[in-house]
């Protein structure tokens, strides 16, 4: 795998098992010293490695604090009333925040609560998935760090590598409302391009084999952005691709490396840590949810990368994206 660095200008704009993490150990209301002990509940919709990172960073911000914490980690294996369920209950629970990684899982905490405090990661667009009424002021209980893809400038760089596609297939999830978005992006620089595509839509991770394989023969590319059903189902992808020599485009650094061709990719380990550092602030007392705008990575660091074993394999050549 072949990883570097680039700057681009962007638009700124049922439960698994229970593990607890604590900063100092206790889970009682209040630790020995007498300080209190946050209760933090976090709901991940599923697995894969931009969520599993998201997570991480958001741990690392909350270790890296200072502040006494315990956390419930929950992950709904991709089920939406799993993540209804695993709110439901952190709000019994009576914790403190609650983490949400991903849309659906927001989408569930937020129908949960108005009360307790929720801030979300690995979300593409806050207003217009429902969470919050303005991103600039969320005016709800609702704030996070959004993982808003650079779709123009990965599809720009898809030209640049492969000047011959003339047909792209848009592969994402329909009940993703993260991937509307990022589809209507795509096929809005598509147009400027010049380049014709047709939508390959799965409804569950049980259609991305019968789905990607109806794309062979029909497009020259595939581009799939940063879905949550694609991602944990991208090595699947990436097989039938290198099979069928179809280049397949990634909206983010783990689902390149699990099947992909390249990307321009945001750090998810960081976009977690930076939700986490506003979980921070909000235990603190230091700003409310209502008043925090989402929040966005630097656009100096966005991270390019090569799969070199998928591009030999399909016989493509990624020493353009060296200059």
């Amino acid at each position: 795998m072949n990883i570097s660095r680039r700057n681009f200008i962007a638009a700124s704009g049922v439960a698994g098992a229970a593990a607890v993490l604590a900063g100092c150990g206790s889970s009682s209301s209040s630790s020995d010293s007498g300080s209190k002990t946050y209760k933090i509940g976090v709901v991940q919709l599923t697995e894969h490695s931009a969520l599993d990172a998201s997570n991480d960073g958001f741990v690392t911000a909350l270790n890296e604090s200072g502040l006494d914490v315990s956390i419930d980690q929950q992950n709904a294996q991709n089920d939406q009333s799993a993540c209804q369920t695993i709110a439901s209950k952190f709000v019994g629970d009576g914790v403190d925040l609650i983490y949400a990684i991903a849309t659906p899982a927001a989408q569930a905490a937020a129908a949960a609560t108005t009360d307790i405090p929720i801030v979300g990661c690995a979300i593409t667009d806050y207003a217009a998935s429902g969470l919050v009424k303005d991103n600039d002021k969320p005016d709800t209980n609702v704030t996070g760090a959004s993982d808003l893809t650079p779709v123009a400038e990965q599809l720009q760089m898809m030209q640049k590598v492969l000047p011959d596609v003339k047909k792209v297939g848009l592969l994402y999830c329909s009940a993703e409302s993260n991937s509307d978005i990022q589809i209507a992006s795509a096929k809005e620089e598509l147009d400027a391009l010049g380049i014709a595509y047709e939508e390959y839509a799965v409804s569950s991770s049980n259609e991305i084999q019968s789905v990607v394989e109806s794309a062979v023969g029909k497009v020259d590319a595939l581009y799939a952005p940063t879905d949550n059903t694609i991602a944990a189902g991208a090595a699947q992808v990436g097989q039938i691709c290198k099979e069928n020599k179809l280049p397949f485009i990634t909206g983010e650094e783990g689902m390149c490396e699990a099947g992909g061709l390249f990307t321009l990719s945001i750090n998810y380990t960081d976009l977690g840590k930076l939700a986490g550092e506003m979980a921070v602030k909000i235990l603190k007392g230091e700003s409310k949810p209502e008043e925090m705008a989402i929040e966005h990575l630097s656009t100096e660091d966005l991270v390019v990368v090569k799969n070199d074993e998928m591009a030999t394999a399909i016989g493509v050549d990624l020493s353009v994206l060296d200059a």
